[in-house]
């Protein structure tokens, strides 16, 4: 394992269902993309030279509400723009595995774990 980036819950402008301006689309991806970038250094994840990764994502949702996972991953693909500059990689070597669901905590949480792949 490479390491674990925690991330916020990512909010629902995010969401390709959202219909929102296009200027609050912009400013919520470019505040995810920002703090995914953030966090994966606070995380201790070095730059990384170009090669497959495997990113798993473990989703602590708000609640028990049934939630679609196709959508969360299209919510966090800013996070995952974040991540691969943070660390140097293109995102075309990321192999996203499909979403696990964690116990709902309060406000949501996401936990992506990369890996080499």
């Amino acid at each position: 394992m490479i390491g674990e980036v925690i991330l916020p819950w990512p909010v629902k402008e995010l969401s390709p269902n959202a219909r929102v301006h296009w200027a609050v689309k912009a400013a919520a991806t470019k505040s995810a993309r920002t703090n995914a970038g953030w966090a994966t250094k606070a995380a201790g994840i070095p730059k990384l030279p170009s090669m497959p990764l495997k990113l798993t994502v473990t989703y602590n949702p708000p609640s028990r509400r049934k939630l679609d996972g196709d959508n969360l991953i299209s919510r966090l693909k800013p996070a995952f723009d974040g991540i691969a500059d943070a660390i140097g990689v293109d995102d075309s070597k990321f192999k996203i595995e499909p979403p696990i669901r964690a116990e709902p905590v309060k406000h949501g949480a996401v936990k992506i774990t990369l890996e080499v792949a």
